[in-house]
């Protein structure tokens, strides 16, 4: 019996091992991952963890100090640029690791190594719309500079350095979860970063939709529904502004193609009502006579955050800003002599073009009245626990053709099956050049002329420095025909191609505007009556930009405080030109109870979309329930482009009799007024089946639902944000879209800054400093930049320091 109950414990114990030990699926190993000596009771970070130290470093060739402020912040000074960028690989890793290192497997289409199968139709996406082979001849334009080709090799080396020194017992907590290790770092990963960026701000595609609806109704209807330039709108550039350069030639518009019938997966939808934020005044506006600068990018929020903060300091260059982690340098910022922001532009850079194969092997296309041959691209995709796959990626000149008839796309692709595509993401600049030329630039000529090495994704450049403001949409624009790429093009046809690009130089731009400031909000950039080329014709609403005008319009002596307020605003000029119309096509004596009391929720709002108010709630469903209800019987979603929101707010204040009210669907004919009340009911309905009868939780707060979460998706590791703002709002935090990174920047003599994120420095969970910004950031609580003038300045806290010097 004995040794019975002896073999019995012997072989639970040995179950019990196996089963700690064996992972399933994405859940780890329990056994290493709850172990006291490697598991991750290890990534908890106390208070005394992190102090001042010397550190030994290969590859460096000088000391550098490093200098850490109250918020985590680094402020490096190395003598030269390679230890400077070397070490800002080091700091960064050593707080983002992980997040760095998963960001460029999801980019490269490498997820299934450290996930397995689950995500082999994501990574087989990411390799069919070319990131890899493009990231790869962004590399090769890297190396040809020499300026950007040491930067990223010192970087890369940073990285290293630090990855090397870390036993299994120390990686970041997520490789304990998926249980794998890190990899050597490479300059290829950083091409991958900008790629996804690239792929984040302008991989967005109507085409298909559009092209469904041409199909279906014609030019006439198209033109009249979706116009080239909104009814409403306050370009960017101001009306008026005249252009200072001779345009070059604009290709001539051939004749009208649409596209054959074909099985398509409908592609990714630019969200029309999110984007972000910047604006500089002159100091002609300001208190102290300088000029003031705001930036306010807008993306989805994640933990670890989005940016990391950084100070870089080297002879020729002084700059503090944010860099998303895995690249060198500052994306934006500030130096002693100027700032600069970002606003993503939205021209139209994606285009689909129809193939013509030869046959079913698919070795031949035809274009330009002959076969050419298409280039097979081999990409393997190797998967944890099992085979690699082996995936053939077809070429034209054009580009990849994402997928073939006969295959099943990824559920979340954003292609037309059998188009091949034409993005400027496979058009190779030098973007790091760009920001090493902007980090240094002491003027706006210094500026502009690093800018010309920017290619995607294009941004609205705010900038300031003590004497002017400026405002530049920067990057690399096709000169296409008007109206080029809003439908499925002709791959056979060469003037379909697009014929070269706008000129640097050429791009819309405006230097000391005689309003006094400058602004964008992802509207259009110019009006097309002062502008010779076709950018696109379908940007953000033009609601954030008008509300962001007519506050800097009113300032005079604007300061810091003044812009942190603004970037706080909540109200809602989309709201405030509807509902008066809507409000009157109502009849409040047929009302139930229940109706009367939601109604009144309208009597006092002033179009403010604070977290505690219902009526922002009612009035967000009662739009969304009126376009559905205008829309969805000539135009379901689901094959059909939808028109715009500015021309259904023109239908309904100046078309009210306009056709699209009725629904086709139904016997009778429905009027504007009926669409609007029967809206108003379903709204109603909506919260009321969500919350029940009008209560707290009808506030908007809770029902915009906003939260970020885990980058990774990880439960638990994310927060959920009880908060005011909306898409069209200036505090445009909509869901999980938000603001990811506030500045101001104070020029003057001395220059001063204020900033803060969503998160915090640390990508560990178990550190203070992973959220500890969450709720400055919530309230808008911009902390002081601390920008030290040289590793002697002792202003502010920096009790930490690290001592960096190289092997002997």
């Amino acid at each position: 019996m004995k040794w019975l109950k002896a073999a019995l414990a012997t072989f639970l114990a040995v179950l019990v091992l196996y089963g700690l030990n064996r992972t399933y699926g994405v859940v780890p190993a329990l056994g290493p991952f709850l172990s006291p000596y490697e598991g991750f009771w290890l990534n908890s970070e106390r208070d005394g963890d992190f102090v001042s130290q010397d550190l030994t470093i290969e590859g460096l060739r000088a000391p550098v100090q490093i200098r850490f402020d109250s918020l985590r912040v680094p402020h490096i000074f190395a003598q030269n640029d390679h230890d400077l960028y070397l070490a800002q690989g080091y700091v960064t890793a050593k707080d983002r690791l992980w997040q760095m290192e998963f960001m460029t497997h999801a980019a490269a289409g490498r997820l299934s190594e450290i996930i397995g199968d689950q995500t082999l139709a994501m990574d087989q996406y990411q390799r069919r719309m070319g990131m890899m082979k493009s990231a790869r001849e962004s590399l090769q334009k890297f190396a040809s500079a020499p300026a950007s080709k040491a930067i990223v090799d010192a970087y890369a080396a940073g990285v290293n350095a630090y990855i090397q020194q870390l036993s299994p017992r120390e990686y970041p907590l997520e490789y304990k979860l998926l249980k794998y290790a890190p990899e050597p770092w490479t300059p290829f990963k950083t091409a991958l970063l900008l790629k996804m960026l690239a792929y984040d701000m302008t991989g967005f595609s109507d085409d298909l939709r559009m092209t469904n609806n041409l199909r279906k109704y014609g030019s006439t209807v198209m033109k009249d529904l979706f116009p080239e330039y909104p009814f409403r709108e306050e370009p960017i550039i101001p009306e008026g502004t005249p252009i200072s350069f001779k345009p070059m030639p604009v290709p001539t518009t051939p004749a009208e193609f649409v596209a054959g019938l074909a099985s398509h997966q409908l592609e990714r939808q630019k969200p029309e009502n999110l984007g972000s934020n910047n604006w500089a005044v002159a100091g002609a506006r300001t208190a102290n006579g300088y000029p003031l600068l705001a930036s306010d990018p807008h993306l989805n929020l994640s933990l670890p955050s989005i940016w990391h903060a950084v100070q870089l300091h080297a002879p020729g260059v002084n700059v503090y800003g944010v860099m998303i982690p895995g690249a060198p340098g500052v994306g934006i910022g500030f130096n002693e002599h100027i700032a600069w922001g970002m606003t993503n532009v939205g021209s139209d850079v994606m285009d689909w073009y129809e193939v013509k194969f030869k046959d079913a092997t698919r070795r031949e296309y035809w274009h330009d009245n002959q076969w050419k041959p298409i280039k097979r691209v081999l990409e393997e995709i190797k998967i944890k626990g099992k085979a690699s796959k082996i995936d053939t990626v077809l070429y034209t000149h054009h580009g990849p053709v994402a997928y073939l008839p006969n295959e099943t796309p990824y559920r979340e692709a954003t292609t037309p099956i059998g188009h091949a595509l034409r993005w400027t993401a496979h058009d190779t600049q030098n973007e790091l050049m760009a920001l090493h030329g902007v980090n240094r630039a002491t003027n706006y000529p210094a500026f502009k002329k690093a800018l010309t090495t920017w290619a995607a994704p294009a941004f609205n450049f705010v900038y300031a420095d003590s004497q002017n403001i400026a405002i530049i949409s920067n990057g690399l624009f096709p000169n296409k025909w008007k109206g080029q790429g809003q439908y499925l093009l002709d791959g056979t046809n060469p003037t379909h191609d697009w014929q070269g690009w706008i000129p640097m130089d050429q791009v819309p731009q405006v230097l000391n505007p005689t309003r006094g400031f400058v602004s964008s909000a992802n509207q259009s950039p110019v009006s097309p009556k002062d502008y010779p080329y076709y950018l696109g014709a379908s940007f953000a609403g033009y609601e954030r930009g008008a509300r962001i005008n007519q506050r800097l319009a009113t300032m005079t002596k604007a300061a810091p405080d003044s812009f942190q307020r603004l970037q706080l605003d909540n109200f809602n000029v989309h709201a405030q030109n509807v509902l008066p119309t809507l409000l009157k096509q109502l009849d409040p004596s047929a009302f139930t109870p229940a109706q009367q009391k939601a109604y009144q929720a309208f009597s006092t709002w002033k179009y403010q979309y604070v977290a505690e108010a219902v009526a922002p709630s009612l009035f967000e469903e009662w739009w969304k329930a009126l376009t559905r209800n205008t829309w969805r019987d000539e135009f379901p979603i689901e094959n059909f482009k939808v028109p715009a929101r500015d021309r259904t707010v023109q239908m309904l204040l100046q078309e009210p009799t306009a056709k699209w009210f009725d629904d086709i669907s139904t016997p009778q004919k429905e009027t504007m007024q009926d669409i609007v009340r029967l809206s108003f009911t379903q709204a109603l309905d909506t919260l009321t089946k969500d919350y029940g009868a009008v209560t707290d939780q009808w506030q908007w707060g809770h029902h915009k639902n906003s939260s970020i979460g885990h980058m990774a998706r990880l439960p638990g590791f994310g927060q959920k944000l009880f908060t005011g703002g909306s898409a069209n709002s200036i505090n445009a935090l909509n869901g999980s879209h938000g603001p990811s990174w506030r500045m101001v920047v104070e020029m003057g003599p001395q220059v001063k800054a204020y900033g803060v994120y969503p998160g915090g420095q640390s990508g560990n969970p178990g550190s203070k400093f992973y959220d500890n910004l969450v709720e400055d950031w919530r309230l808008g609580k911009l902390h002081e930049l601390l920008f030290l003038k040289s590793s002697e300045d002792r202003n502010g806290n920096t009790s930490v320091v690290w001592v960096m010097k190289g092997k002997r």
